[in-house]
């Protein structure tokens, strides 16, 4: 057995199409003919209506479509070299395990059936099937595959070393891709459309504070800073952040105070200190919160003026 086949999850090789086909000659007359694959037990090959096949509802990868007329211009002139694998369901119906690309391309050809392997699996079986064969490709996002690993410990309750052994990953990597998932979902949508990186987003994953992250995170998408920028701008930040904790160690009734005005005025306020010096920033956000906190601080001035 090869190397690639003990690291793919158990019964997974059945629905790959990394399977070998052996080569066949292909009538000029019959251009979308398939040659006969080397079947399982249990498994049979059919020519299956499209209007009867579904989409797998266990993808959790988003499927391009994009280029192909290129795949259906191959499959007009040298047939459909590889059969899709399908599973029967309710109904006569059959989900797409594995080949939607190349079911979408046939279909765009206007062919009423398409080659397919019919392979008994249950519910479980194909969702994990689909989850592990999904994290074997390459092009997977990053968000795709941490949502892949997440399913895979919630479904089946599998440790991050029995998913890294099914998908032959490191188990460190595993833990990286499931952390991503703490992340604010502001941030992760920002990394599912690729405006960073999987590099930036563990530099991220260093804070503590959601909405440092999130400050960060719009940074990095606008300033389009590197990996090590955004580590350095993260070690200051968290820097600033423990020598603040100190300070309001040393003097907490600088926590206190900006409590309590905080909540006197109604918006945020900051308090610092640093070099025996302070600053006190009052936050608004509109007019009407200018006006009633220059109100209050005219109450407060009369009243103690009195």
């Amino acid at each position: 057995m090869s190397q690639q086949r003990k690291v793919l999850g158990r019964g997974l090789e059945t629905l790959l199409a990394s399977r070998q086909v052996p080569p066949a000659p292909v009538p000029a007359a019959s251009p979308a003919s398939t040659p006969a694959p080397d079947l399982l037990p249990g498994e049979s090959i059919q020519h299956i209506p499209l209007n009867s096949l579904d989409r797998n509802p266990y993808q959790t990868r988003s499927v391009s479509f994009g280029g192909l007329d290129d795949l259906a211009a191959s499959i007009q002139a040298v047939g459909l070299l590889q059969p899709i694998v399908v599973r029967p369901v309710a109904g006569g119906r059959y989900q797409v395990m594995a080949g939607e690309r190349r079911c979408e391309a046939v279909r765009q050809l206007r062919h009423q059936t398409i080659a397919a392997i019919v392979r008994p699996v249950s519910n479980q079986q194909a969702m994990e099937m689909t989850i592990v064969e999904n994290l074997q490709r390459l092009e997977l996002t990053c968000m795709e595959q941490a949502r892949s690993y997440e399913r895979l410990a919630r479904e089946f309750a599998l440790t991050q070393e029995q998913m890294a052994e099914r998908t032959g990953k490191p188990r460190a990597s595993v833990a990286n891709f499931l952390r991503l998932l703490t992340l604010p979902s502001s941030v992760q949508a920002m990394l599912e459309q690729g405006r960073f990186s999987f590099g930036h987003a563990k530099a991220l994953m260093a804070l503590e504070s959601p909405d440092d992250i999130e400050d960060l995170a719009r940074h990095i998408a606008t300033r389009s800073l590197s990996v090590r920028q955004t580590e350095k701008a993260v070690a200051n930040l968290a820097h600033a952040r423990r020598r603040a904790e100190r300070i309001h160690l040393v003097y907490p009734n600088l926590r206190e105070g900006g409590q309590q005005l905080q909540q006197r005025l109604g918006v945020p306020v900051t308090v610092t200190y640093r070099n025996r010096k302070g600053k006190i920033v009052i936050e608004y956000s509109s007019r009407e919160d200018l006006d009633r906190i220059l109100a209050v601080m005219r109450t407060e001035a009369r009243r103690t003026g009195d």
